[in-house]
């Protein structure tokens, strides 16, 4: 799990610099070009510690010259601010596989209501969209506050919201799974 959120956490970087630097300076420049030097920094490290470094890493890097590019030249924070959202709709792309879920929940629940991950797969996808939409929207309004909140409390709460409701109804379904065979 540990490595999970640090994967996740090395992947967001450079969303997550740009909103502490902006937070901190109100400047939208400084934050982005932060960012970007900061996404440079993030890979030449990886390559030189001799690390792989995987699609999102990639992709993150490209996104973030190209979206932070495009607010240096226009002074538009909206195409930086975008970002999430890509990254939110390739997760969520990622999440419409058949079975993602699988090698991420124990045995118990992979074995007793198979069909239930699957759904709760779907819906966790879903939710990937929908906050990438609501990235857009809120993006589009350049409201550099109302983003941050999102971003960092709507978006965020919302993935800890599910977590927790997907970890009560799956125990829920195991738990009278196991009862009825018994029974």
């Amino acid at each position: 799990m540990k490595e999970i959120f640090a994967r996740l956490g090395s992947d967001f970087l450079s969303t997550i610099v740009f909103l502490v630097i902006y937070l901190a300076t109100d400047n939208v420049v400084l934050a982005t070009s932060v960012a970007i030097a900061g996404a440079v920094g993030q890979v030449i490290y990886s390559r030189v510690k001799g690390r792989t470094l995987g699609y999102m890493t990639w992709a993150s890097l490209g996104l973030v010259i190209v979206l932070g590019g495009a607010t240096l030249l226009t002074h538009d924070p909206r195409f930086v601010l975008a970002k999430p959202a890509i990254g939110h709709f390739a997760i969520g792309a990622i999440m419409l596989k058949r079975g993602w879920m699988l090698r991420y929940l124990p045995p118990i629940v992979t074995e007793t209501i198979p069909e239930y991950v699957t759904i709760a797969g779907y819906a966790w996808a879903a939710l990937m969209f929908a906050l990438g939409a609501g990235v857009i929207a809120v993006a589009s309004t350049g409201d550099m506050k109302l983003w941050a909140f999102y971003v960092s409390v709507v978006a965020i709460g919302a993935k800890v919201a599910a977590f927790g409701v997907q970890y009560v109804a799956l125990r829920i379904l195991v738990t009278s799974r196991i009862r009825a065979a018994r029974a």
